[in-house]
C-alpha cells in the first residue's frame, strides 16, 4: 500500500488546532432567519448576509415555485450553448435598468463575476491598481489576468494617485475598490477614486456585493449613493446577499457585457442558473422597489446595534454599514468569544488570519431588517456578559 501523498495536510490541520483556529461547520437546521436553529440550538443569527430577509419572502418563494413548475429544476447547459432561458435575459435587462447602465450579465456567483471580469478585460501588458483590502475574488481575478498588480493602502486615494503618477501615460489601467468592505464594514473611497480615474483615464471598477440592496435608492449601491452614475465603468453586484438568492452580475456598457459573454471563463464554462433562481431574483428586484421600508428597518436596526456595542466598550473599527466587527486582536480569543456567544444563544462567527490581519481578529456581526429589537438587545446582553468574562470590554 502506497504512502499517502497528502499526509502533510494533517500537520497543517494540527497547526490550526494548536492556534485555536480550527473550526467545524455550523449546520443550519431551518430557514435562514434572524432567529433560527443552528446545530440544533435556537440562536439570534448575526452571521447571515440576508440583509433584508428576502430568503424567505413570500413573493420570492412563489415566483421560484412557479418557474420550477413551468421550466423545471435546471437549465441543462451553459449559456452559450443551450442554457439561456428568456427569464435569464429578462433578469439581465432588469439589472441593467436597476443599475442605470446599458447592459448587464449574470454569473453563477459574485466570486465568479469579479474573477471572470478582471481576467477577461485585462492582459499581461496592463496594470491593476487595487485597494489592499479588496475581496479575494478581485485578487484572484487580477492574478489570472497576468496584469501587473499595484496595491494602495486601504481607502487611501493619495496613495493610489502616487501609483498612477508613476505609470506611463496611455498605460491601460484598472482602478478597483470594494464598495463596502466585507470584514470591516467601511465604505470605499469611491468619489475620490472616480476623480483619479477621470484624471488618469483609468477603467473604474467597484465591487458592490455588500452595498447592493443596502446603499443607494432602493439598494442600487454605492454608485447611486454617491451620485456617480456614468463615472464607474464596471459595477459588480451579488444576488446572494441582500437579494437573498444566488449569483453575481456585472453591469456596464454594451461593449463590456458583449466581451464578457465571449471571454469570461465562468460564464462560458458554467451551467446557467436554474429558472427558479432567476425568477426569485426578479421578484427580489420588485420587492426592493415596492417595499422601501425594508431598507429603512435595516438601517434603524444597524444604528441601534452599533450604538449598543459602542456603549459597552467594544472596538468596532471604522464600520459604516450593517457589517460591524467586534475586534479583539488575538485569533484564539476571537474564536473563544464566538463560542461563548453561541453558548448564550448568539451566532456570530470568529474571523482570523488570513481573512483579516493577524493582529485584527474579530467576531463579525451583520444586522438585518428582520431582527427585532428584542433580538438585538438579547445579543447585546450576551456580548456584555461574555466580554466581561473574557476581559475584552474597554
Amino acid at each position: 500500500m502506497r504512502d499517502d501523498p497528502l499526509h502533510y495536510l494533517q500537520r497543517e490541520l494540527q497547526a490550526l488546532r494548536d492556534q485555536g483556529l480550527y473550526r467545524s461547520l455550523r449546520v443550519l437546521n431551518g430557514e435562514q432567519r434572524a432567529r433560527t436553529s443552528i446545530d440544533s440550538r435556537l440562536v439570534v443569527n448575526l452571521s447571515s448576509n440576508n440583509y433584508l430577509g428576502l430568503t424567505t419572502h413570500p413573493t420570492l418563494r412563489e415566483r421560484a415555485l412557479e418557474a420550477t413548475r413551468q421550466l423545471g429544476v435546471g437549465s441543462g447547459s451553459v449559456r452559450t450553448i443551450a442554457g439561456t432561458f428568456e427569464i435569464h435575459m429578462e433578469l439581465e435587462r432588469r439589472l441593467a435598468a436597476f443599475k442605470q447602465t446599458e447592459a448587464a450579465v449574470v454569473f453563477q456567483s459574485g466570486f465568479a463575476a469579479n474573477a471572470g471580469t478582471v481576467a477577461a478585460v485585462l492582459g499581461r501588458d496592463d496594470v491593476i491598481v487595487s485597494d489592499e483590502l479588496n475581496h479575494a475574488s478581485i485578487i484572484d481575478g487580477a492574478r489570472l489576468s497576468r496584469a501587473q498588480i499595484k496595491v494602495f493602502a486601504h481607502r487611501d486615494a493619495a496613495a493610489a494617485r502616487r501609483i498612477l503618477e508613476e505609470l506611463p501615460r496611455g498605460q491601460r489601467t484598472l482602478l478597483i475598490t470594494d464598495g463596502v468592505f466585507s470584514m470591516d464594514g467601511d465604505v470605499g473611497a469611491l468619489p475620490a477614486l472616480c476623480d483619479l480615474a477621470d484624471e488618469f483615464a483609468c477603467i473604474m471598477m467597484v465591487d458592490d456585493a455588500h452595498a447592493s440592496g443596502v446603499f443607494g435608492r432602493a439598494g442600487r449601491g454605492t454608485v447611486d449613493h454617491f451620485g456617480l452614475h456614468g463615472r464607474v465603468d464596471i459595477q459588480v453586484g451579488t444576488l446572494s446577499k441582500a437579494i437573498g438568492v444566488l449569483g453575481g452580475y456585472v453591469a456596464g456598457s454594451r461593449a463590456l457585457i458583449d466581451v464578457l459573454r465571449h471571454r469570461a471563463r465562468p460564464f462560458l464554462f458554467s451551467t446557467s442558473h436554474p429558472p427558479a433562481v432567476a425568477a426569485a431574483c426578479l421578484a427580489a428586484l420588485d420587492v426592493l422597489e415596492s417595499e422601501p421600508e425594508l431598507i429603512d428597518r435595516l438601517w434603524d436596526n444597524t444604528r441601534f446595534f452599533k450604538a449598543g456595542l459602542a456603549g459597552l466598550g467594544f472596538d468596532t473599527g471604522a464600520s459604516e454599514s450593517p457589517i460591524t466587527p467586534v475586534i479583539v486582536g488575538d485569533a484564539a480569543l476571537a474564536m473563544t468569544l464566538s463560542d461563548r456567544l453561541f453558548d448564550r444563544g448568539v451566532f456570530a462567527q470568529g474571523i482570523g488570519f488570513p481573512t483579516v490581519p493577524k493582529d485584527k481578529a474579530r467576531v463579525r456581526t451583520i444586522v438585518t431588517a428582520t431582527h427585532s429589537r428584542d433580538d438585538l438587545q438579547f445579543a447585546l446582553d450576551a456580548f456584555k456578559a461574555v466580554g466581561a468574562e473574557l476581559g475584552i470590554l474597554r
